[in-house]
């Protein structure tokens, strides 16, 4: 018997090709060296290869000095790499520089805005200088002001907006001329929580709407958590990568927090209860530990301190945080006031850049 034809279409018909995105940012062994007077080289960047893909919000996780910044001026063709490879948009940052700037949109951890021009004319400014003609300028002047609900401040001077607005409006000069590639480097530094939350809300919204691929750097966790993935840069290497969700899963424990009336007897008897392996901490804010399915130890542990004659004033259990994957790839937490700068980045113009990596 013969199938119906609808099913032989059916059977015939090729499965659909599952295809990965391509990568929009490739690098092999990037490295940026730079020379000190002792003839010695100080390594920024440390043999990185990464691959971002095409339409993803990828972040640099690291504290001030880890290389975020100089990486960001390698990958926008703003200074040369000692030596390895990189590719943005399809172009090579060593041989075709201009065509890397022409392709992507960058958002500097310093306001590059001109203080005394309007938000209108430094966006159109800008929109000229990219080679956009005056009609399509101003319309896209128009259009980015109204997506970054500035429209009623067009004709403000910057000096006159606070700073969350002004980091709103850098965000729409970045996107006027349609990046493939947006670098936003710490984009919300300086600003206050709800400004903070206000930039990333509007950078949800405009890349949704034009598509682009975007890399940022930050040191704020809850930012990270925003992002597709991340990669954790420590001294210029890039130790670690991954979305946020499974790199906090790699992590698998609790961490336990127990304040008691007596924490060095409190850490003793807790050494007792739980299995071999993890191992407890005292500090000031009291004994802590790390245990899979943490808040089923909590009762054991009471129980346990309460059958010494030790009171517990306070206990919880958490799931792994970014810090926690941070420290477990670093040995420290992101926030550590004792870690060490790597040098600056040249600026374009200029000797030295001030950016996160100066000392």
């Amino acid at each position: 018997m013969q199938p119906p034809a609808g099913d032989t279409a059916r059977t015939r018909a090729p499965a659909p090709a599952t295809t990965r995105p391509e990568s929009v940012i490739r690098t092999r062994g990037l490295v940026k060296g730079y020379p000190g007077p002792d003839g010695t080289t100080t390594h920024a960047v440390r043999g990185l290869d990464l691959d971002v893909l095409e339409g993803e919000t990828y972040a640099f996780l690291g504290p001030n000095g880890a290389g975020k910044s100089t990486t960001l001026a390698l990958l926008c063709a703003l200074a040369r790499p000692t030596a390895g490879q990189a590719m943005v948009a399809g172009a090579d940052v060593l041989s075709r520089p201009d065509l890397v700037r022409r392709t992507v949109g960058m958002l500097f951890q310093h306001s590059a805005l001109d203080p005394d021009l309007t938000a209108e004319q430094n966006l159109y400014l800008h929109a000229r200088l990219y080679g956009l003609r005056r009609h399509r300028a101003r319309l896209r002047v128009t259009e980015m002001l109204e997506a970054v609900a500035l429209a009623d401040r067009r004709r403000s001077p910057v000096r006159t907006l606070s700073g969350g607005m002004r980091r709103r409006l850098e965000l729409a000069r970045g996107l006027l001329h349609a990046p493939r590639v947006l670098f936003l480097d710490e984009p919300t530094t300086g600003l206050d929580p709800h400004a903070r939350a206000q930039v990333w809300e509007y950078l949800r919204t405009l890349r949704a709407r034009h598509g682009s691929t975007v890399l940022v750097t930050t040191h704020y966790l809850e930012e990270a958590e925003n992002c597709d993935r991340l990669g954790i840069l420590d001294h210029g290497r890039l130790v670690a990568e991954g979305t946020p969700l499974a790199m906090k899963a790699a992590i698998g424990a609790d961490r336990v927090t127990l304040r008691t009336g007596d924490d060095p007897a409190a850490r003793r008897v807790v050494e007792r209860t739980v299995p071999p392996g993890p191992a407890v901490t005292l500090d000031a804010d009291g004994i802590s530990l790390r245990l899979p399915d943490g808040s089923a130890w909590l009762p054991r542990l009471c129980a346990a301190l309460a059958a010494h004659g030790i009171a517990v004033h306070a206990a919880s259990a958490t799931p792994p945080t970014l810090d926690d994957v941070f420290f477990h790839h670093t040995g420290r937490s992101i926030h550590d006031p004792g870690h060490r700068p790597a040098p600056a980045a040249p600026a374009p113009g200029g000797p030295t850049a001030a950016t996160e990596e100066a000392p």
